[in-house]
């Protein structure tokens, strides 16, 4: 399996806690197939009343996030292609909170929803597969902050895992306290 090891020079101090969550291991690829089993099995365990819960007011529910995971697998693999192709475009941010409010994941089935997301992440693989150590360690700019592809590949993992430790650490702790 193709080694992609997490990059070595600077970035955005904000990738720095989903940097955090991608093991130093070079695995990424197989750790972005494993991630969504885990999702699943995780999900299944919940009625569609959790899925529906909010930790606390204004948070999102986890049918949101999981459907916010879609979108940003949309958005940070079009960043990556972009920048591994050597385009050197300012690439525009986007408003999480608007797509979130917009994308209406709590009318949604969550299987509609992880259908979506597997999709996204296998043609993710491919593209991923497809990257040689060049086109990883090329530069660009995503929102007026300087990145690589690199880092966009292996934030995708990182913001997965981030995403799924939130689920685990404040949305689980606080349904198992509510029963």
């Amino acid at each position: 399996m193709k080694k992609i090891d997490k990059p070595t020079n600077d970035y955005p101090a904000f990738y720095q806690m989903y940097m955090d969550c991608v093991p130093n291991d070079g695995e990424l690829i197989q750790h972005l197939k494993a991630v969504i089993p885990e999702t699943e099995a995780l999900l299944s365990s919940l009625s569609p009343q959790q899925l529906l819960f909010r930790y606390r007011k204004g948070k999102w529910t986890i049918k949101d996030i999981i459907l916010h995971l879609a979108d940003c697998e949309r958005v940070i693999i079009y960043r990556a292609m972009r920048i591994a192709r050597a385009d050197t475009t300012n690439l525009p941010g986007f408003d999480e909170d608007l797509f979130v409010s917009n994308a209406r994941a709590n009318t949604r089935d969550i299987s509609n929803i992880m259908e979506e997301l597997k999709a996204y992440r296998t043609a993710s693989i491919c593209f991923i597969k497809s990257l040689d150590n060049e086109s990883l360690d090329r530069s660009g700019t995503a929102n007026n902050f300087p990145l690589t592809t690199r880092l966009l590949v292996n934030h995708l993992y990182g913001h997965h895992r981030h995403h799924l430790n939130i689920i685990n650490e404040r949305y689980l702790q606080a349904l198992s306290a509510l029963a």
